[in-house]
This record gives C-alpha cells, structure tokens and sequence, in this order.
C-alpha cells in the first residue's frame, strides 16, 4: 500500500487526527460528514476556482471514446477490434464514416516521430456521441490527455515484465475496479482514507470563509474529496440533504421540534452527547444556509434531461452549477467538486450501450460548461474526466475487457484547448517485441505514459497549490520530472 503520507500513519497520528475529529464533531453519519475548520491555507485566494471531478465508473472504453481516425491507423485499430467478434462482422469498431461529425482539429498536427514518419499526421475524432465535446475541442475549450493512468515510477514494458518490482513497483491491485478507482482518487487502494481532491481542499480551507464549503460531493461518498481537514460536505441533485430525522411525521408538530431545539442547546457532561448536538446544530445550519443560497441563484442555461433519473450526470452537473453560482453566499473562494456516472464496465454490448453513456457525458459537460459562461467564471472553471482505467484493445466478441491507461478530456475557460496531450500510443496489442509496442502490456492495454501523479499535478497547480505542497498531495510525484531525473515525465503537462 502506498500511503499518502507514511510518517503520519502512526498510532500517535492516528489518536491525534481522532481526536481532531472528534473536537470538530466530525465523527459522523455520512450525510452529515461535514468539514472542519481548517489550518492555515497554503494560500489566499482572492479570486475564484473549482476543479470539478467526472468520474466514469466501471472504467471507459478509450478507444472508442478517443478514436484513431487517420486512414492507416484506423485500419490497424478496425482490424484488431473486429477480431473475435463471432457472428457479428463488425466486432466493436467504429466505422470511420461514421467520425466525420466528431474530428478533432488541433492547433498544431499531432506526431509522433519514435514510430511514423515525421510528415505523418496523427489524427483523431471522439465517439459520435460526443459531437459537443468535439466542438468544445475545436473551439480552444477542451484538450485530451491521452494513455495516462496510475504508476508509481515511470515504467517501459521491459520493467513491467521484469518481476523487479523492488526497482520497477508497480500500482497495486492493477484491474481492479475498486482497487484502481481509490488510486486514481487517491494513490492508494480500496481502503484510503484521504484523496487528492481532499489534499487539495486542505491547502484551500482558510481561503473561504465557511469552509464547509470547500469540497463537495453530488454522487455520494468517495475518497476523492476527503481530506485530513476538508471532508466532503454531501448535495444531491435537489440540494441540500436534509436531516432525516426531521422529516419524520413527529416533527411536524411545533411543540415537538421545539423540544429537539432545546435539546441540541444543552450542554452535558457527556463528550459524545455534546458532539452529537454540536454535529446536528451545523447540519441544520448547513442545510439551511445551502437552500437559501441556491434560492438566488436564478440559472439561465438548460440542461437536458438525464438518461437515468436516480443516477443523472446532467442533473448532478446543473446542481455544481448551482453552488457555483451561490459562491459569494456560501463564503467559497476554493472549492472541489466531485460528480459521476457509472455503467462503464462493459464487458457486453459496447456499441449499443456506450453510445448512451458517452451521450450523457457530452450533453452534461456541453451545458455545464455553458453554464460557466453564463456565470462568468468559465476561465474560474476546470472539469475533468477520470475512470478506474481504460479496457483493452482487443475485443472479447462483444465488448473489451479491464485494462490500465486511458484517454481523458479537460474542459474549460483555462483549458489551452484545441491540443494533444502527452504521447499518442501507436494502435497495437503488445504482444511482440516490436518497439512500438513498448506502451502496450499485452490486449492492448495502455501501459500509461503520464501519471495520474503529473495529472493531477498540473491541476493543482492551476488551482492555486505551490510546487513545494505538491508531493504532500501525490505521493508518487517524486518520482517523476526533473528533479528525479525524468524529465521525460514532466511533473507539469501544460494544458492549463
């Protein structure tokens, strides 16, 4: 395992940070998981930004969301997809007729002279489901991160197969849909207790002036926003959550919500019952001032509806939007959210049920973003995708099965958009020893040539946390760039 910060993983850290919690009155259901007030912030935000988090559960499919599109890759790509396809000709490919709605058109042609011709351009078009986020891309407001993914050192497919993994380790629990979606979130398996997204809300707590604010979650609980000080603060699609006791049929009687009142004022000599009315006084104050300040929040731009109304990305977006658009009420300079959909483990059917996934994913973000606009703040904004890994290149007949890097999109104002990048893999299955195949481990998997480390690195910094917090926060960065002599690697990737 591979922890955040190992030195803090002591049994006297672990009684301190209990006992922080416990004089925060944090210790607590879930919906109430609110965040305490933080220590001195790494810096003083005098302007606004949020990171917003769209995790893809059950790990996208990268080659068919980030499609090769010149001729004589997306043969080689059609070719191996179609294998094992049985009775269905077409296996899961993408007929390249059907991109032309969703080409990607960078700034500047994209090549990669380690394995094609230097005049070769490499071309690309996302799903034809995304025919927004293609346009965001062609309009400078979105770039694609291609085959990033966890690691804790940099690695060529040699080290990987090399068994050494005391000199070459590698992410723990590789396949593993929880496993590798806790290490995205937060470099470390099923099990972690904090998350970069969290790390990152820390640094920024001192910044608002009511911290609870600082990360916030509307798909639920993740690992992703908690912090050692930040913990997620909780939203649903509706808005604040409620206290559910309140909604009880008793306390619609006054004399019986006065008598809860009064309860929650006193004062006891018992620890735990003080913390108690502590934690329920803030959630009741907490759920008030979110609904209040939603209330004037008066938002223009439409959303569609979901696919699926009990887990709509659409709806979780337009909810972020909200709170973004309540900043100035709720006190919040800083802040990171986190949304998701799930449905992405597609083993089966993947040309007939991707398309409704990715469908979601780009009519969500469109509006979301536009949404920014209409706010003011789309330059403030930066959205990203992330999922537990992509899924191999060749197909099992009706689908792909688990894999490791992946293709991710970065949407917004600050976006150097319209751009690759990182290294485009060549279209392979790893099963040789030719040289192009050194970033495949076999299927088709991505070996990633970026980091999740250098991924996040880059984000952060964009969001306001120095280079020297930096490896507080990831704590495989070191391993990377200069200053570890790969500077191949680079612990900056530039896109925003």
């Amino acid at each position: 395992m591979h922890l955040l910060q190992n030195d803090k993983h002591t049994r006297r850290a672990f009684l301190q940070r209990a006992g922080q919690l416990g004089l925060a009155g944090v210790a607590t259901p879930l919906a109430l998981n609110l965040a305490a007030m933080g220590e001195a912030a790494a810096f003083g935000a005098t302007d606004y930004k949020a990171l917003v988090c769209v995790f893809l559960y059950g790990g996208n499919d990268y080659a068919n969301t980030v499609v090769t599109y010149d001729p004589d890759r997306h043969a080689q790509y059609a070719g191996i997809r179609a294998a094992g396809a049985g009775t269905s000709a077409g296996g899961i490919v993408l007929e390249r007729s059907a991109l032309s709605n969703t080409v990607l058109k960078p700034r500047v042609p994209l090549r990669n002279e380690k394995f094609y011709a230097s005049n070769y351009e490499l071309q690309y078009a996302l799903h034809p489901a995304l025919v927004n986020t293609a346009k965001l891309f062609n309009n400078g407001q979105a770039a694609v991160q291609l085959n990033v993914g966890p690691l804790v050192v940099p690695l060529t497919r040699q080290q990987y197969n090399s068994q050494q993994t005391q000199l070459y380790p590698l992410p723990p629990k590789l396949f593993s849909h929880n496993d590798q979606q806790s290490l995205w979130q937060a470099s470390s398996p099923e099990g972690s207790t904090t998350g970069w997204g969290g790390k990152i809300g820390d640094l920024a707590l001192s910044s608002n002036s009511d911290s609870l604010f600082s990360c916030i979650s509307v798909t639920g609980n993740s690992v992703f926003l908690s912090g050692n000080n930040a913990l997620q603060y909780q939203c649903s699609t509706d808005g604040a959550i409620a206290v559910r006791s309140l909604n009880d049929q008793y306390f619609y009687q006054p004399a019986m919500r006065d008598a809860f009142g009064q309860m929650l004022r006193q004062t006891s000599p018992h620890l735990l019952k003080n913390e108690y009315n502590a934690v329920m006084r803030r959630a009741l104050s907490s759920e008030s001032k979110v609904t209040n300040a939603l209330a004037g929040v008066n938002l223009q731009t439409p959303f569609p509806a979901g696919q699926n109304k009990y887990n709509s990305l659409t709806d979780q977006l337009k909810m972020v939007a909200k709170l973004i658009g309540a900043r100035n009420t709720l006190g919040a300079k800083r802040q990171v959210f986190m949304v998701s959909l799930g449905g992405f483990d597609l083993h089966d059917n993947l040309i007939a049920r991707q398309p409704t996934l990715l469908a979601e994913v780009d009519q969500a973000i469109n509006a979301f973003y536009n949404a920014t606009v209409e706010l003011g703040v789309a330059d403030k904004v930066t959205t990203f995708t992330a999922s537990d890994f992509g899924r191999t290149l060749t197909s099992n007949g009706d689908g792909s099965d688990h894999g490791w890097g992946s293709h991710h999109l970065i949407v917004g104002g600050a976006v150097k958009g319209a751009a690759f990048y990182g290294e485009a893999p060549p279209v392979s299955v790893g099963d040789t020893s030719k040289p192009e195949d050194q970033w495949h481990v076999g299927q088709g998997r991505l070996l990633p040539s970026t980091s999740v480390d250098q991924f996040a690195a880059t984000l952060a910094t964009w969001f306001g946390v120095a280079p020297s917090e930096l490896n507080g926060i990831l704590p495989n960065l070191k391993h990377f760039g200069s200053a570890a002599g790969r500077p191949d690697y680079p612990t900056q990737l530039g896109f925003v």
